[in-house]
């Protein structure tokens, strides 16, 4: 008898829900999916322990899902990459030097997501060993609508979480419709698992009545989704009736790095950062700060009641965007609180500043709710 040909089994790093969408790509290609645990006190122990003291949270957390990978049995870990001046172009290389120092023969391959979609196809393509122009493009298609209709949910969670009368509910919900977006493999089964996720979470019962604030989320990319290094900062958020919207996405990131303008609906975000973060800054310096700024000009913009920036200690696009902040508040009346992540960041503390923040948000939205009656009462005499 022949033995089956053994399928490839490839890692990627934990960032949120983004492993659904990757691994329904590999599946399409007929490449096996190696989804690491997901990201714990245990990756981030191994992370730390191989990496330098003063690099960055995402880097550590990032290290131990590929040792974690490794350890389980993975044949590929494959690595996001990145031009410009954040460091985590330089990261590849980093981890991959540490993972030959730790004796492991893995192979390593990263994905260059600003190439576009030839980027992606080039990937898919040394992954397989197949050169299969229909077949990439189906791949490709079905990662990319997983992400967008990911982020969809991520929003109604948050809508519900928020007005939610049994807390707890909306999130058993998001897990039910979590699985049927995982469970579809064709464009035809996202559809129709998308309406049936949208329809679960409206299941959710919810006070309609209850005083809802909102507060946009931004910083560095993999803090701002990653539910494990922002310490579920939604949940902890939707607890006290706090709608959340995060402005750095996988989706965003897509618009600007990988759909073609012609597919392109709206401004982007990387758009919008040029023309609202002008004033304040007048070119890219690195990560995503430029976007950093111009989300609090957006929040503001907007009316929303408050903008959290998350960072990871020393990340240095993200410092400069902190320190710029202060010069907007002649133009941008909203309240800002600057969250530093890193492996020794304490629970107890951190939910202490996010309560004393939302205590500020609400007495500052009641008392501007005052102001405008009062001006009412006023304009009617």
């Amino acid at each position: 008898m022949k033995k089956e040909n053994k399928k490839l089994k490839v890692a990627f790093p934990h960032m949120g829900t983004v492993y659904i969408a990757w691994s329904a790509a590999l599946k399409k290609i007929g490449v096996e999916p190696f989804v690491p645990p997901y990201t714990s006190k245990k990756t981030l122990s191994l992370g730390t322990k191989h990496s330098p003291e003063a690099i960055c949270l995402p880097y550590k957390l990032i290290l131990g899902n590929f040792i974690e990978a490794i350890e389980g049995g993975t044949d590929y870990v494959a690595m996001i990459s990145s031009p410009g001046c954040c460091r985590l172009g330089e990261y590849g290389n980093c981890i991959k030097n540490a993972l030959t120092d730790l004796g492991y023969d893995t192979k390593y391959i990263e994905l260059t997501l600003y190439d576009g979609l030839m980027g992606m196809y080039n990937f898919l393509q040394e992954i397989s060993g197949k050169n299969d122009p229909i077949l990439f493009a189906r791949a490709i298609n079905i990662a990319i609508r997983k992400v967008f209709v990911l982020d969809d949910l991520e929003n109604l969670l948050s809508y519900y979480r928020a007005r939610e009368i049994n807390f707890g509910d909306a999130e058993k919900n998001y897990n039910k419709a979590i699985k049927m977006i995982k469970d579809a493999n064709t464009t035809k089964d996202l559809n129709k698992a998308k309406k049936l996720a949208f329809a679960e979470m409206k299941k959710t019962s919810i006070d309609e009545n209850r005083e809802v604030l909102h507060v946009d989320l931004t910083g560095e990319i993999y803090l701002v989704c990653d539910e494990f290094s922002n310490q579920n900062i939604t949940r902890e958020l939707g607890k006290m009736g706090v709608q959340t919207r995060r402005s750095l996405t996988i989706s965003s990131f897509l618009k600007d790095a990988i759909i073609p303008k012609l597919f392109r609906k709206g401004e982007t975000h990387l758009q919008r950062a040029f023309r609202l973060a002008k004033p304040y800054l007048m070119r890219d310096i690195g990560g995503d700060s430029l976007e950093c700024v111009s989300d609090v000009a957006y929040a503001d913009e907007r009316g929303i009641d408050g903008i959290i920036h998350i960072s990871p200690f020393t990340c240095m696009p993200e410092i400069m965007s902190q320190n710029i902040f202060p010069a907007m508040r002649e133009n941008c009346d909203i309240p800002i609180l600057p969250l530093i992540m890193d492996e020794q960041t304490g629970k107890a503390g951190y939910l202490t500043r996010l309560e004393a923040f939302v205590d500020l948000m609400r007495r500052r939205k009641r008392k501007l709710s005052m102001q405008n009656n009062d001006k009412q009462v006023s304009m009617t005499k």
